[in-house]
């Protein structure tokens, strides 16, 4: 299994090394167009194999060439979102940046799995496979399984549990948008609805809707890249090991939910083939619209694009 990561920043090297860690491939190589970032960072990751014990070969490289034959592709390059920006300020430079590098990876690469974490997440996803003509279900977004990782961390923060017995789906797009599924969210199979009052979820609700913006304004010059790289990394887990995870990822429905021809977030099953399957939950028809409504607004978006893509 060999690895490629584009973006050698806060959350690719994040990434890479969590990938090295958890031993997830041979080689993992780091890409990023600033000559010795990459080379500097995969050097150090390598050597902290010795401590860490695992023996995965980690590059550094300027060259989309070290690439080739890549199973997996995780993007991670762009502009960060900075305060005061919203995901939707970053749609048009950052779908050049991806329609760029994603030229460059399947020079390469014949029929990797690429996994999105630039944003805005869900048009990001949909550039990439736009421009590398990738079967649907090779061509996935990071955002649902980041989005359900704050949902949960905040509900047990709430209830003072372990995050470990904490079940949630958080689906739509990467945004403002967002849908929390509260019917589905659960601890250790106790609905959240008898462990907490409406006001207490609706707070909740709220905060992980604003979860990445939170940390945007505390940084203040960076964004999130612990817990993205760790949502990724588990994506990856579950395609490396075939362990038909069902987890709440960005994918191209195609009637699903009534949504037709857009990218967004929904429950799949992922292994070794990409997206495996698609859940159609059974959602109350106030979710329902939220998410027909997120993903319309991912649609606009990408068809703002149009003349990038043509």
């Amino acid at each position: 299994m060999k690895i490629t990561v584009i973006g050698a920043g806060n959350v690719g090297a994040t990434a890479a090394l969590r990938i090295a860690e958890k031993q997830l491939a041979k080689e993992v190589v780091l890409i990023d167009i600033v000559e010795g970032i990459p080379q500097g960072k995969a050097l150090d990751m390598y050597e902290s194999g010795a401590v860490a014990l695992f023996d995965t070969c980690v590059i550094g490289s300027n060259d989309y060439k070290d690439s080739a034959d890549s199973d997996i592709i995780l993007i991670t390059a762009g502009l960060a979102r900075k305060p005061g920006m919203t995901r939707e300020d970053l749609l048009n430079k950052n779908a050049a940046i991806i329609r760029d590098v994603t030229i460059q990876v399947m020079k390469y690469s014949r029929n990797p799995i690429i996994i999105m974490v630039s944003n805005p997440l869900d048009v990001m996803t949909y550039v990439a496979r736009k421009t590398s003509g990738l079967p649907k279900e090779r061509v996935i977004g990071m955002a649902g399984v980041l989005d359900a990782a704050r949902f949960r961390s905040f509900i047990a923060e709430a209830l003072n549990v372990s995050m470990q017995d904490i079940n949630a789906f958080v689906l739509g797009g990467h945004g403002d948008s967002m849908v929390p599924v509260v019917k589905y969210t659960n601890v250790a199979g106790i609905p959240l609805t008898e462990l907490l009052p409406q006001d207490k979820i609706d707070a909740i609700v709220e905060r992980t809707r604003n979860g990445g913006i939170e940390i945007v304004n505390l940084l203040k010059t960076g964004s999130a890249f612990y817990a993205p790289a760790a949502s990724a990394v588990e994506m990856i887990e579950a395609i490396v090991k075939d362990r038909k995870r069902i987890l709440p990822c960005t994918t191209a429905l195609e009637g699903q939910y009534g949504i037709d021809n857009v990218y967004c977030g929904v429950p799949v099953k992922l292994g070794k083939n990409g997206v495996e399957q698609i859940l159609e939950i059974n959602l109350s028809p106030s979710e329902l619209e939220a998410l027909q409504k997120s993903a319309a607004e991912v649609k606009e978006n990408c068809n703002s694009l149009a003349a990038l893509l043509a």
